[in-house]
């Protein structure tokens, strides 16, 4: 894997749990909205709309890197559309970039052993 390619993932990896956490909180104003006098969903919706913004386009430059199948790639759009997808899809895509870099070193290292 290349330095673009893992710093694509690693930009994946880091927007999913907050765009995840924002999800849930913009979830959680809209209940208190109808229920309480407390009106904080047009904040957590820019918050949360600029997060999912982001996510989508890290997504995209992700899919165009790793040339991921069509169906990891939706399963990873699906998981941003759902609201704690964002932490499965964090948790797969730092297993994703371990085993990345743990298949680098043993090319390395068979390079240079060879």
């Amino acid at each position: 894997m290349d330095l673009k390619t893992a710093s694509a993932l690693r930009r994946l990896r880091l927007v999913s749990a907050p765009e995840a956490v924002s999800f849930l909180v913009l979830l959680l104003c809209s209940v208190l909205k109808r229920t309480t006098d407390f009106n904080a969903v047009p904040v957590m919706g820019a918050v949360h709309g600029v997060l999912f913004v982001l996510y989508v386009i890290f997504w995209l430059d992700a899919w165009n890197r790793t040339r991921w199948s069509f169906g990891t790639a939706a399963l990873y759009f699906v998981l941003s559309v759902l609201p704690t997808g964002g932490f499965f899809a964090e948790r797969k895509l730092r297993r994703e970039s371990e085993n990345a870099v743990i298949a680098a070193r043993a090319r390395e290292e068979g390079i240079v052993n060879a």
